[in-house]
């Protein structure tokens, strides 16, 4: 799944001259539905989506408060283009959810948006229509967003940190290991001592070829 998030002042969606959906200030969410994409995806989508820092805070520290935060408005467009391909130079769209499937899970991601947010705060365009799409981008600020791959290592830096530190432990664990061993190899044996020393005749000479 793609997305492309760009931060506005206002935006709308007009179908056959007639406007259907408009925002004030917030994000323009442009999304890209795979043939691959699942619940997982999906739910990636909305978190990042709605995370996403792309605001300034009340002193003016950029980069630091989310739509959620700000409590601004969100406009969803589907734009199944955003998974094309080219070849040459003719875009390739084999890669696109089909229609039917694609709008049913198009659904699902606003219904998700809106659990997840303030459902007032959330329009969207009409699915399959031919639309005008009209964007005042505010800075501009503009942000790709991909979902991870099916089955693909996760990009998501707490995980990631996660995943470091079981693997440093792992190898933590490996040099543990021949390091006792060593120290076990290293370490004189009893029953050497009283071999050298004369004591415990009896285990000595059963040494002795």
């Amino acid at each position: 799944m793609k997305a492309v998030v760009q931060r506005v002042t206002r935006a709308s969606v007009t179908v056959g001259g007639e406007q259907i959906s408009a925002i004030g200030r917030g994000i323009c969410v442009l999304l890209g539905i795979s043939m691959e994409d699942t619940q997982k995806e999906l739910e990636h989508m909305v978190r990042k989506i709605l995370n996403l820092r792309v605001f300034e805070d009340e002193s003016g520290k950029h980069w630091s408060k989310s739509v959620m935060d700000k409590e601004y408005e969100v406009l969803c467009v589907s734009q199944f283009t955003l998974q094309c391909v080219l070849k040459g130079n003719k875009p390739d769209l084999h890669l696109a959810m089909p229609t039917e499937q694609a709008e049913s899970f198009y659904n699902s991601f606003l219904e998700q948006l809106r659990k997840s947010y303030r459902p007032e705060l959330i329009r969207d365009g009409k699915f399959g229509a031919y639309m005008q799409v009209h964007i005042q981008n505010d800075g501009p600020v503009t942000i790709e967003l991909e979902s991870p791959a099916p089955g693909a290592a996760s990009s998501d830096p707490k995980q990631l940190s996660k995943l470091e530190k079981q693997q440093q432990r792992k190898e933590k664990t490996r040099a543990k290991g021949p390091s006792e061993s060593s120290k076990e190899r290293n370490t004189p044996r009893k029953e050497d001592r009283s071999a050298s020393s004369g004591a415990e005749g009896d285990v000595s000479s059963e040494r002795e070829p």
